[in-house]
């Protein structure tokens, strides 16, 4: 019963910080939304066993890939004010970092386009690790296509605001993983 409350909390903050998004389906917030539901879910099932067995192969796949999203986060949140964020660029949809003003290349930018999906990616397969079965497998699939279509949104709402400069850009960068995607 726990869970289902735990659930409906965070679906509400969900709801809440995404909801100018969903009222734009195809924004990049609009998926987003549904990464962060699935991820929820994810997470909730797979708490019981969070520590369980903590030297099994699959913990230590787990808590590496776990790892690997905070150093992503890290290094993303870094140079969020890079963007210079504010108030000019007209799309309610996106939350106020997100409305950059400036095409942010350097650091872990200079790598890949999207650090802060990629923290996403890796934490839904972290937490899908700590318990693979069926269920779960179905979770991390539907997280991972959410939020391929997130960056895929953004990228287009990237194009249209930054134009040239960020296809150029796309050129230079991969999406998720340095050298590899």
């Amino acid at each position: 019963m726990i869970n289902v409350a735990v659930f409906i909390l965070g679906s509400v903050i969900n709801i809440l910080i995404s909801r100018k998004s969903l009222r734009q389906p195809g924004s990049h917030g609009y998926y987003r939304f549904f990464a962060w539901e699935v991820m929820l879910a994810l997470a909730i099932l797979n708490i019981p066993v969070w520590f369980k067995d903590p030297f099994s192969a699959f913990q230590i796949i787990a808590w590496t890939l776990l790892m690997i999203s905070l150093v992503m986060l890290g290094f993303g949140l870094k140079l969020v004010s890079a963007g210079k964020p504010d108030n000019k660029r007209q799309d309610e949809a996106l939350l106020g970092f997100e409305k950059t003003s400036v095409l942010v290349t350097t650091g872990i930018y200079g790598y890949i386009r999207h650090p802060l999906y990629s923290s996403l990616l890796f934490l839904a397969w972290g937490i899908f690790f700590k318990d693979v079965n069926g269920y779960t497998l179905m979770l991390v699939l539907a997280a991972t296509a959410f939020l391929m279509a997130t960056a895929k949104a953004d990228e287009k709402e990237c194009l249209a605001h930054f134009g040239p400069a960020y296809q150029e850009y796309m050129k230079k960068t991969k999406m998720f993983v340095p050298f590899v995607y």
